[in-house]
């Protein structure tokens, strides 16, 4: 069973950059696919990006030019950089982890693992 975790969340102001990480314990990553979404209140979960095994990555428009995702297949941990940050993507980011072959996965029903979330509030 693989369990999620995410960190990196916290408080930023307009403009600004944070990180966030997904680390995988119980399993790895291997042949997965491995994607962020998020959620803000009375809102639906939204994709964002995601990454798989072969390096490739995809982005929703919102976020392309602007958050750019990657792995380190040595410490199982995916990454998730969002620059330019803007209020409207205040939300709880989620990264969750697939092993269909699916490509792009940007549905949340695609998707098999999930972590706990991270909150990322951006100020005015």
């Amino acid at each position: 069973q693989v369990q999620l975790v995410e960190s990196g969340g916290g408080l930023v102001q307009a403009g600004g950059s944070l990180r966030l990480s997904c680390a995988a314990s119980g399993g790895t990553f291997g042949s997965t696919a491995v994607g962020w979404f998020r959620q803000a209140p009375g809102k639906e979960r939204q994709f964002v990006a995601v990454i798989r095994w072969s390096g490739d990555t995809y982005y929703a428009d919102s976020v392309k030019g602007r958050f750019t995702i990657s792995r380190d297949t040595a410490k199982n941990t995916v990454y998730l950089v969002l620059n330019s940050l803007k209020p409207e993507d205040t939300a709880v980011y989620y990264c969750a982890a697939k092993y269909s072959s699916s490509w792009p996965p940007t549905r949340t029903s695609e998707y098999d693992y999930w972590g706990q979330g991270t909150q990322v509030t951006v100020s005015i």
